[in-house]
């Protein structure tokens, strides 16, 4: 017996609509590797629909006040609280993450986010009006950029979602969203939730695939296309959006040094670092899964991270002991298993290193030891449950190896040595460096990176002010 899958829709221009050409794909739960619903294939078509209704929107929303935007923002963060639990059951439809670790973990955060950008909404900040020239006066505008087309990714459907469209809508621009092929549930239900809140094409979400997000970097009306996802993607963005100079705002992979130094308490840093390098199967761009650590507490340590590994538990979204769910589609699990598979002779796992469960997309916490600067799986990123290690002799070697990769969005330093705390975060090429801890993120502070990381903030004022543009007006005082 055959069970009728959910039809998710594109909402464009207030109204939930299928493909123009009623294409569809199905979505699939990657804790039980089956399908629950399908989704548009959006094409060309659905796109010009979008965009055409976020250009419209554009005008009025432009010249709401600040307040005016706050009010909304307010609104939505309040009906997401209220709709928490119908969310929740989404992302775990989406992801197969745990059920209460999204309620915990991914809620409270992305309901505060949305309220941090409704008050930086009415704190546009610029320099004070003054006299450049005799005679003149030179003022600077802030303005919302226009259209937005932005693409969230599968590994936080929900959270990125909010981190792309709260401070867009905060400054006054209109947004056209696409979610994940492959995580589309939880991003369409919020549709259904803003709907209600902001006028018609100020909010609009595109299901479909890469073409989809091709077609909406390419089309002539976004003024600003936002990206969030691989470095392969991040680099179409930039070349499609060059060819009109649009704006490019960019989130993309990371490789997250771990330095821990021999000053080090272990057995809390083992503890704090294992969860934060296994959270979310790994699928973390700013996963705690490099690890250097100092050549006199190495084996010490390898030893009380491969016994962390050995106790963390994944599994089926209902089970309360699990700390991470399923890896998100099969092409994830084939791509990190083939690292595994790949490893040189000299690598030696010291935990895991296989998929686990009978459905679903599920691999082991796994630590590899032995391993070199060069090697595969410390330049590349992984993306799942997989934490290496390495040993280095002194200081100048860590920060050579750590900062010896092509990405740069995040890295921690472990260490008693205030100091050494202070020059490392100086050497680091990393957009955070987190000090004996790894990952809290907050609002008010900036998420981005350098390098093959990519360019723009996320939260923060920085990352309100991406989506603003400086204008320069100057008015003569003569009579």
């Amino acid at each position: 017996m055959s069970t009728e899958l959910r039809r998710l829709r594109n909402y464009i221009d207030g109204e939930f609509r299928d493909a123009a050409d009623g294409r569809t794909t199905e979505v699939v739960n990657p804790a039980t590797g089956e399908a629950y619903a399908t989704a548009p294939l959006s094409g060309q078509a659905d796109v010009d629909a979008a965009m055409e209704a976020a250009a419209r929107a554009f005008p009025a929303w432009r010249d709401t006040t600040p307040a005016e935007r706050q009010k909304a923002l307010l609104k939505i963060a309040d009906a997401f609280e209220e709709r928490a639990e119908d969310l929740i059951a989404a992302e775990v439809e989406n992801t197969g993450k745990p059920t209460g670790l999204t309620r915990s973990e991914e809620i409270p955060p992305m309901v505060d986010q949305i309220r941090f950008f409704a008050g930086a909404a009415r704190l546009l900040e610029g320099r004070s009006a003054g006299e450049y020239m005799e005679g003149m006066t030179s003022i600077v505008r802030r303005e919302p950029v226009g259209v937005c087309a932005q693409v969230a990714p599968w590994n936080y459907p929900m959270m990125m979602a909010v981190w792309k469209f709260a401070p867009a809508i905060a400054a006054g621009n209109t947004v056209v969203l696409k979610p994940s092929d492959t995580t589309p549930a939880s991003t369409v239900l919020m549709a259904d939730i803003i709907g209600s809140i902001l006028p018609e094409g100020v909010f609009n979400v595109v299901c479909g695939d890469r073409d989809t997000g091709r077609l909406m970097v390419e089309h002539d009306t976004p003024a600003m296309a936002s990206i969030t996802g691989s470095v392969r993607a991040g680099m179409s963005v930039a070349e499609s959006a060059s060819k009109d100079l649009k704006r490019v705002h960019l989130e993309l992979g990371g490789k997250a040094p771990v330095v821990v130094f021999e000053d080090t308490d272990i057995a809390k840093a083992v503890e704090d670092i294992s969860v934060a390098g296994f959270f979310n199967a790994g699928q973390d761009c700013t996963a705690a899964t490099r690890v250097l650590v100092q050549a006199s507490i190495h084996d010490e340590f390898v030893a009380a991270l491969a016994k962390a590994a050995s106790e963390t538990k994944t599994g089926q979204p209902d089970d309360e002991d699990v700390l991470y769910g399923p890896l998100n589609n099969p092409n994830q699990l084939k791509q990190v298993s083939g690292f595994i598979e790949r490893l040189p002779a000299h690598a030696k796992v010291e935990a895991g290193g296989q998929q686990v469960g009978e459905k679903g997309y599920f691999y082991a916490p796994t630590v590899v030891s032995g391993l070199k600067q060069d090697d595969e799986i410390i330049q590349n990123e992984v993306f799942g449950p997989v934490i290496t290690v390495q040993s280095f002799a002194d200081e100048d070697q860590a920060v050579a190896w750590a900062n010896g990769v092509e990405y740069a969005l995040a890295s921690s330093v472990w260490t008693k040595d205030h100091a050494r705390a202070m020059r490392m975060s100086k050497k680091l090429d990393f957009g955070c460096v987190w000090i004996n801890t790894h990952i809290p993120l907050v609002a008010e502070m900036p998420h981005g990176g350098f390098k093959k990381s990519g360019y723009g903030k996320d939260l923060s004022a920085y990352g309100f002010e991406d989506y603003t543009r400086i204008k320069h007006v100057m008015t003569s005082l003569g009579e």
